[in-house]
């Protein structure tokens, strides 16, 4: 289920008088507006809000188009949103101040994910607050738009005073506007307008300003056609929406804690995996210290340790040093290479997202650490963030900033070796000796003198032949909540 498709077809619904039924007995939306027109005199009269500066007096017949947007139900009018609002205005340009008393908001506050905080806002400075009249102080209602800038501009989100605690009250700055909407018109109502597909378009359409600095301007929302409700309708679809909205939260929450399970499900396979528990052994097997006797006569052998909980029969724990081929240096030889760096991996998945193609000539000083197909990388800057993957070809170049886990194949197969280096057995172990307080790092030492679970060669095809099996089932499901 595609639920940010779903929040918008009922957006769409709203807005076209689809989602609640029309109710005969309610007072048409042209007496509202009749209603509206003699409140704001009332208001401007009586200094409280100002007249736009682009609209005068007008009779009693408000002017519509004859093409409007779209159809509306009997009884809806079709009116432009400057003149439903009490104030409407973008923020001003704040001079700031390290003093965390007048909060001033910003297009960050305006979160990505439908909510709104202060906890990224910057603080006016106490000596200009005379500048600021009190309609631009937020209050309950308000419609906040992000105006300026690719990416963000057009998001729309409903102030709420809940985020101010113990902040006196809070202003916006130059970048973003405020759609503060008369007494009788529900702003949830003009919220989900202007945060459908409809509005989200219109605004689009409307910037002005060249690719990388988009804006919009005031009179662009203040001219924006809205349809109108009555307004028990508007109250009617306000609740609708609430309440499908609550719903598809409580289906949003429901793949969030699937994900997480899908997470957990697999460390815990690995934790199985590691620890021999998720696939028989066979007393047949060649045993894992023998492994390392025959390539390495004088390797230090164990069968457990104060990390490891009692090993399997036949496996044996192994240090870094004896189950790894030692790291290489190198340079690269043609006029570019390619190249593996922190920013190349993806640690929610733990792959190489892209590698990079660098010239020789502009070389980075890190890169030096030579990698084949089938490597490990494992990066030893904040271990803790896990950017390890596995290098799916020749001829690639990484940062120092790695530790190159190249399996030796008597001894280790990569494919475990790329599993045992993602267990929380080993990043939450290696973690322990991280120093430095910018970037906290590991260093060579602590991998190679590390002790691995080494299960018989046989085995460890196995349990790679286990985790892929039941990985795949839960990728499957992963890939089916994001398409959804």
């Amino acid at each position: 289920m595609n639920t940010k498709k779903l929040r918008q077809k009922i957006l769409d619904l709203a807005i076209h008088g689809k989602l609640v039924s029309q109710a005969p007995a309610d007072e048409p939306a042209s007496a509202l507006l009749q209603r509206i027109r003699v409140e704001k005199e009332r208001l401007i009269k009586e200094g409280k809000i100002k007249r736009s500066r682009k609209s005068t007096k007008t009779s009693d017949t408000p002017h519509y188009p004859q093409d409007v947007p779209f159809e509306v139900p009997e009884g809806w009018e079709w009116v432009t949103i400057g003149k439903l609002c009490s104030f409407l205005s973008r923020g001003k340009s704040p001079k700031y101040s390290e003093e965390r008393k007048y909060p001033v908001f910003a297009q960050k506050c305006n979160l990505y994910d439908g909510d709104i905080s202060l906890e990224q806002a910057r603080f006016l400075d106490p000596e200009t607050i005379s500048k600021w009249s009190d309609e631009y102080k937020l209050i309950d209602g308000d419609i906040l738009v992000n105006s300026t800038g690719t990416g963000t501009v057009g998001r729309t989100r409903l102030f709420h005073s809940d985020i101010l605690g113990d902040y006196p009250f809070v202003v916006p700055d130059s970048h973003v506007s405020v759609v503060r909407t008369l007494e009788e018109i529900e702003s949830k109502f003009v919220l989900a307008f202007l945060s459908s597909d409809y509005g989200q378009t219109y605004i689009e359409d409307n910037l002005a300003g060249s690719t990388n600095q988009k804006e919009l301007y005031i009179g662009i929302l203040e001219n924006m056609q809205f349809p109108l409700p009555p307004h028990e309708e508007q109250l009617r679809i306000v609740t609708a929406v609430d309440k499908w909205f609550a719903l598809i939260d409580t289906i949003d929450q429901g793949k969030v804690d699937l994900q997480t399970a899908i997470k957990q499900t697999k460390s815990k396979i690995l934790d199985l995996a590691i620890h021999g528990k998720l696939v028989p052994q066979d007393p047949n097997d060649e045993p894992g210290s023998e492994l390392l006797k025959r390539i390495n006569p004088k390797a230090e052998i164990t069968c457990d340790n104060e990390h490891s909980e009692k090993l399997p029969q036949n496996w044996t724990l192994a240090k870094g040093k004896n189950i790894f081929a030692p790291m290489k240096s190198t340079k690269p030889k043609d006029k570019e290479f390619q190249y593996i760096d922190i920013d190349s991996i993806d640690n929610r998945r733990q792959i190489i997202r892209k590698i990079k193609t660098i010239q020789t000539k502009n070389t980075p000083s890190r890169a030096s650490r030579f990698t084949q197909k089938n490597d490990v990388v494992f990066s030893m800057v904040r271990p803790y963030l896990r950017n390890i993957a596995k290098v799916a070809n020749d001829n690639c170049i990484a940062s120092t900033g790695f530790y190159v886990c190249s399996s030796i194949p008597q001894i280790l197969n990569s494919d475990y070796c790329y599993y045992l280096m993602t267990s929380d057995y080993v990043v939450n172990g290696l973690n322990q000796f991280m120093k430095g307080d910018n970037s906290p790092s590991i260093n060579k030492g602590h991998i190679d003198n590390w002790l691995f679970a080494l299960p018989p060669l046989v085995e460890q095809q196995r349990i790679v032949q286990k985790i892929e099996t039941l990985f795949s089932v839960l990728d499957n499901i992963q890939e089916a909540l994001e398409v959804s």
